[in-house]
């Protein structure tokens, strides 16, 4: 009965494992996107402005995932802003990546001589140009390693999002559960293992990319 039973919820399981995977997606794009404007602000921008960057990261930074999703979903529409489980799933890890990419950015920006920029303005550039033409690709660069790491944590942590109704893979496991409290064991194993050949499969293939696209002269090595 219990293996009929488990049978059965595969399907659920797999509908489950979609919705993780749509929340690595859309939350990481979300964090590469915010990490990188503002690495480039706190490298560039004026003080002020880098200051509030600076903020920003520290507190990202600090506030635990679970709560940011709390705040995010049941918080927010107590000021008129709603959003459904998914999005708010989705704004949590992709702000909270955010804080933790800016400070892997602006550690490449760091790691390249400053000479190059200078360099850049002795050839006519302006300081954009200069930012997305010279410093820009070595950074993206630079960074896949440290890139590569915050990807496999925001992986694992979109079961968080169980906390705040999302029916993704953990949700998923926990319905089987209620359904048959015999299969808790069993299930979460699967669970795990389902996680275990994600984050193994997507270090393999990052690792790939971070070999193909290392450069010469910078030990940014990551060990995974």
């Amino acid at each position: 009965m219990a293996l009929e039973t488990l049978i059965e919820s595969l399907p659920s399981l797999f509908d489950g494992l979609l919705i993780t995977l749509l929340l690595t997606a859309f939350g990481i794009l979300l964090g590469t996107t915010l990490g990188i404007v503002l690495a480039t602000g706190r490298s560039y921008a004026s003080r002020p402005l880098a200051y509030l960057i600076l903020i920003y990261e520290k507190v990202l930074r600090g506030i635990p995932l679970l709560v940011l999703f709390f705040l995010i979903y049941f918080g927010l529409p107590q000021i008129g802003i709603n959003f459904n489980a998914l999005t708010a799933a989705v704004l949590g890890l992709g702000l909270r990546s955010s804080a933790y990419q800016a400070q892997i950015y602006r550690g490449a920006i760091n790691s390249i001589p400053e000479g190059q920029i200078h360099a850049a303005y002795s050839l006519g550039m302006n300081k954009l140009k200069a930012i997305r033409h010279v410093i820009m690709p070595q950074m993206l660069r630079l960074s896949i390693p440290g890139w590569s790491n915050e990807f496999t944590i925001l992986l694992k942590d979109t079961s968080l999002a169980f906390g705040i109704g999302v029916i993704e893979l953990m949700r998923q496991g926990r319905y089987i559960q209620v359904r048959d409290p015999d299969l808790v064991l069993v299930v979460f194993l699967l669970i795990a293992l389902i996680f275990f050949l994600l984050v193994f499969t997507a270090n393999k293939i990052l690792r790939y990319v971070e070999k193909k696209y290392q450069m010469a002269g910078y030990q940014t090595e990551a060990h995974r």
